[in-house]
């Protein structure tokens, strides 16, 4: 079958697509541009795209015998799933294999925003450390400090563990309560959303994006935290209103933010990218070699099983494998 990776994968990734299936790929280490997708899904049976890549009703209307669209990334909001069910289109993501490395750099944020780490790279690198003095460049305590997570899924969980060696209280909300014996396991407790803000030092988002959780965090939810508080976004830009959170950055209704995701990225709200209050990362959660590789690998299984004729075992839309198999018999 004639396949379309957007994406460049690792050689030995490839290499296992390429063995039973003819594939044309983009070779460079960045996103392939729309115009360049839109003319080669013609004749495509699967899809290999990432987080960047817009899959809307044109590339799918595009590729009359798509099959199946294997995302290489754990979210999907890219992809319009109801579009691609409708059509009998299989979709597929790559859960798991990112968790701790997300977790880690949620964690990093945390770190990063409070000690001003950035902050006194800068200094360092300009000649302006010159001295020690005892209130100079004072930070914030994250040790017993307490921590809110809002979206307590695979990433959340993995980031409560990690906030138990730092001793932090760990409270969370989440769409749904955990059953009690899980929390008392991980030692968090549950919230109200509100409640959450109030109390928590630093707040932490791992939330999908929905039209739910759009602008989840926005002015009137920052004004409910404390001024010591810090907000740290890993999961999806959109679900922070980031004009609002720059205007309470400027009034230091927060102390600071770290944020690895953007409403509209790659571009940056006016006014983000001067503050000092804030530590801003190029969409790094996953980028670690090891996670990237395993996510690859993921997207290519998703995509053979889907292309084989068998339920992916990672699909997000098995609505569509119904469809596939009526339009079988």
């Amino acid at each position: 079958m004639k396949i379309l990776v957007t994406i460049r994968l690792p050689e030995d990734a490839r290499a296992i697509l390429a063995e039973k299936h003819q594939i044309e790929a983009n070779d460079l280490d960045r996103p392939m541009e729309r115009a360049q997708m839109l003319r080669a899904m013609g004749d495509k049976e699967g899809l290999l795209s990432t987080i960047t890549d817009r899959i809307d009703a044109e590339p799918m209307g595009r590729a009359p015998h798509l099959k199946m669209i294997a995302n290489y990334g754990v979210g999907y909001n890219n992809i319009e799933v109801e579009e691609a069910t409708a059509r009998g289109i299989l979709v597929s993501n790559t859960p798991d294999v990112l968790t701790d490395a997300t977790a880690d750099i949620a964690f990093a944020l945390i770190l990063a925003t409070a000690r001003r780490i950035i902050e006194g790279d800068r200094r360092v690198r300009q000649g302006a450390f010159q001295d020690w003095a005892p209130f100079r460049f004072l930070g914030s305590e994250v040790t017993g400090k307490t921590l809110g997570i809002i979206g307590l899924g695979r990433i959340g969980e993995a980031l409560a563990r990690r906030a138990k060696g730092f001793d932090m209280p760990v409270i969370y909300y989440n769409r749904r309560r955990k059953d009690p014996l899980f929390e008392e396991t991980l030692d968090a407790r549950y919230k109200a959303l509100e409640d959450l803000l109030l109390e928590s030092d630093f707040v932490s988002l791992h939330v999908p994006l929905t039209e739910q959780t759009r602008h989840l965090i926005g002015p009137k939810e920052i004004a409910l935290m404390k001024p010591s508080a810090f907000l740290i976004n890993t999961c999806r830009g959109p679900v922070v209103d980031e004009k609002g959170l720059v205007e309470a950055l400027n009034r230091k209704e927060i102390a600071g933010a770290g944020l690895d995701v953007y409403e509209k990225e790659p571009e940056l709200a006016p006014g983000l990218r001067e503050l000092e209050n804030v530590v801003l990362l190029p969409h790094v959660g996953s980028a670690t070699g090891e996670t990237r590789s395993r996510m690859a690998y993921l997207a290519v299984q998703n995509l053979l099983e889907g292309l084989a004729g068998a339920l992916p075992t990672h699909c997000i839309n098995p609505a569509a494998f119904s469809e596939q198999e009526e339009s079988i018999t």
